[in-house]
């Protein structure tokens, strides 16, 4: 567990090892997501949709996609 502690002026520095996982750098943006009983801080990427790029790969989509379409071309032919 990282602990931080909150300044006088209310800031809170992110850690060193947290920094370099994330590769969050300064003017960067952070989330915080506040659900009732925590709260998480999600790094928000510059470009999210760069960033979702790949993420599903090996699920198959593109072939799922493709057996869909040739159900939903039976269905209209009868």
């Amino acid at each position: 567990m990282i602990t931080t502690t909150v300044t006088k002026r209310l800031q809170v520095a992110v850690p060193a090892a947290i920094r370099r996982r994330y590769t969050i750098r300064p003017g960067d943006v952070l989330a915080w997501i506040d659900d009732g009983e925590t709260i998480k801080i999600v790094p928000i990427p510059k470009d999210p949709i760069r960033a979702l790029r790949g993420c599903a790969k090996g699920e198959g989509l593109g072939q799922r996609l493709l057996e869909t379409r040739e159900v939903e071309r039976e269905r209209e032919r009868r």
